[in-house]
């Protein structure tokens, strides 16, 4: 066996189903879960009747590259989206489908680490567990990046040692951030390049929440962006991930994109050639459809927007945190200072599930930046999430 799989840790949900195994939630309470952050509103009927439309072509195998119109849609999304000029974003060397961002976030690792030059991956702590899996099976070292309260929730830069820059071969940034939803700033990205521009490491920046913020005047910004703002219209050395599954609310269609330097894009889709996820072609057909509408777009936002202004400052109230600029979770400390603790009596006492924080870090010499804090996703109905609200007050409050 790949002696790298020793290496893996227990997924998150892998230790919140061990810690509530043995407890009995009360019977008369409904089940809410705030744990995972899986999109539950309706899926837009449009991609639906799309990829019922294409199911034709379930007879066709796909290809690795993807349909052209596909391609086309996701450049032109990223130019509509994120104020681009027009044709900046080359559909045909520039961009490349993937089943779904987890996919591609994992495997451009395998793609683009050297494991025998001794690498590190730098990653955000806490941070999507994909990250690390990634780097560790690439045979990468990974350092985590604390990014806490101190750090405006962004990954803290200056704590990198010139040992670990020069050593680094690839960082991911996540923004909006999960679990945390700090926005990463232009300013903070162009930081971020002038770093890559010196150690020659390889930027990909997570930005499947890009579409869930609560400030329709202050959409996040792009990796893309800042690379056209600091002169680099080849997109050096950074490419962005994207995904309908938030945008959308299809995490069941798999369906996202890499974009960014034609020559990182060109040697990705190589190894894809060969690691054989293809995203099928009726799903593609049915993503064109999305990428093309961004009316939809904003009418889910409106939906995250409501609960936020509802349930969620109900929560940051309870719990004392702040409401995040996007993405859909609240970062709360945990009443007592004890993650698990708390998570294990909101699941006992109120038959809500909560991810406590020290499941999404590692210990490094700063401590565990996860660690008293706990991760409530906004993703259920309106009416469950004012539920979950109230059985929260209740607990901590001791009614």
């Amino acid at each position: 066996m790949n002696p790298d799989l020793d290496r893996l840790h227990p997924y998150p949900f892998t230790r919140l189903d061990a810690l509530r195994a043995s407890l009995q939630p009360p019977p008369q309470l409904d089940f809410i879960s705030l744990a995972i952050g899986e999109p539950r509103h309706a899926a837009p009927g449009f991609v639906v009747e799309a990829l019922s439309r294409a199911g034709e072509d379930l007879g066709t195998y796909p290809q690795s590259a993807g349909l052209p119109g596909l391609r086309a849609a996701c450049a032109r999304w990223l130019e509509r989206r994120f104020e681009l000029a027009a044709g900046s974003v080359d559909a045909a060397t520039s961009v490349l489908p993937l089943s779904g961002t987890r996919e591609g976030l994992f495997a451009l690792a395998q793609a683009v680490i050297d494991r025998s030059t001794n690498p590190t991956v730098l990653m955000p702590n806490p941070f999507y567990q994909i990250y690390e899996g990634a780097a560790l099976m690439a045979g990468a070292e990974p350092v985590y990046v604390n990014a806490t309260a101190a750090s405006g929730f962004l990954p803290d830069l200056e704590a990198v040692t010139q040992e670990q820059w020069r050593r680094c071969q690839l960082l991911y940034l996540c923004s909006p951030g999960n679990p945390t939803g700090a926005v990463t700033g232009l300013d903070y990205l162009e930081r971020v390049l002038a770093l890559a521009d010196r150690y020659g490491f390889v930027v990909a920046a997570d930005e499947c929440y890009a579409e869930i913020y609560r400030d329709e005047h202050e959409p996040p910004p792009s990796l893309l962006q800042a690379c056209v703002q600091t002169g680099r219209d080849g997109f050096d050395n950074c490419v962005v991930f994207h995904s309908l599954s938030k945008r959308s609310n299809v995490p069941g269609m798999r369906s996202g994109f890499v974009a960014g330097d034609p020559r990182i894009i060109e040697k990705f889709r190589l190894y894809r050639s060969y690691h054989g996820c293809a995203m099928p072609i009726h799903h593609q057909q049915a993503s064109i459809a999305a990428w093309n509408d961004d009316q939809h777009v904003t009418a889910n936002r409106a939906l995250y927007r409501a609960k936020f202004n509802s349930a969620g400052r109900r929560i940051a109230a309870t719990l004392g945190c702040a409401l995040p600029a996007a993405a859909f979770y609240l970062w709360a400390p945990a009443p007592g200072g004890d993650d698990e603790q708390f998570a294990s009596q909101l699941y006992s006492k109120q038959n809500v599930l909560a991810l406590p924080g020290s499941y999404l870090a590692r210990e490094t010499t700063g401590g565990n930046p996860g660690k008293g804090m706990v991760r409530l996703s906004l993703v259920a109905t309106g009416a469950d999430c004012d539920a979950a609200a109230d059985r929260i007050e209740a607990l901590v409050s001791g009614a």
